[in-house]
């Protein structure tokens, strides 16, 4: 890789994970300090958790049912990137997440019509939430990034090339809050490093902090 290339990171994200949003502030923060490109991917909780439904907490289930509330937000990224081409996805990624995380605001339409407004968009993108005319493009999107990390893992998923140039993928990583600076940096790095060891998989503990947004 020349010097002046970037490193591409793929990151699959749904919106209203509070989770994945933190690790792609980091992730924002890395760009500016090593050089890396973000390509972004739209997952979907409600597609992953669609045949364990019974497995979910009772707060979320009603919102991942068919036509549920979850489906709104990775509805509306889809059919924007489908309209107007994956560079708007990481903008509108940033309008939805500051609005539905940093700002506390509810997953509505009206939500989402704002933050297509913040990030320079058609607000008619808004009626693509209510339907299902881009369900198969964000099907794809979703096996995607699953097909590369397996099935036992949320979001977000993060690919990064390993030490043969193949996309290596993990769930994560989950850290909160998100880092800044050199530390961005050596978070990073760490990710490369294990990537680029064969058959490394997994390092976890509890989590004992709720994400910080601020």
């Amino acid at each position: 890789m020349s010097e002046t290339a970037k490193t591409p990171a793929d990151f699959w994200f749904d919106p209203l994970c509070p989770w994945a949003w933190m690790t792609s502030r980091w992730m924002l923060e890395v760009e500016k300090v090593r050089p890396v490109e973000v390509r972004w991917h739209v997952m979907s909780l409600a597609v992953l958790n669609e045949d364990k439904l019974d497995e979910i907490p009772e707060e979320y289930r009603e919102g991942m049912l068919p036509g549920g509330k979850s489906w709104a937000p990775v509805r509306v990224c889809v059919a924007a990137e489908q309209q107007h081409g994956s560079e708007v996805l990481g903008p509108l990624y940033t309008a939805l997440g500051t609005r539905l995380h940093n700002r506390g605001e509810r997953n509505t339409r009206e939500t989402i019509v704002a933050a297509l407004e913040d990030a320079g968009l058609p607000v008619g993108l808004v009626d693509a939430a209510g339907s299902d005319a881009y369900d198969a493009q964000l099907r794809a999107s979703h096996k995607q990034g699953i097909d590369l990390v397996g099935q036992e893992v949320g979001t977000p998923v993060i690919a990064v090339p390993g030490s043969d140039g193949e996309q290596i993928a993990f769930f994560g990583p989950v850290v909160t809050p998100a880092p800044k600076g050199e530390e961005a940096a050596k978070l990073w790095d760490g990710t490369l490093m294990v990537a680029s060891i064969p058959g490394f998989y997994e390092i976890k503990r509890t989590r004992t902090k709720g994400p910080r947004f601020d």
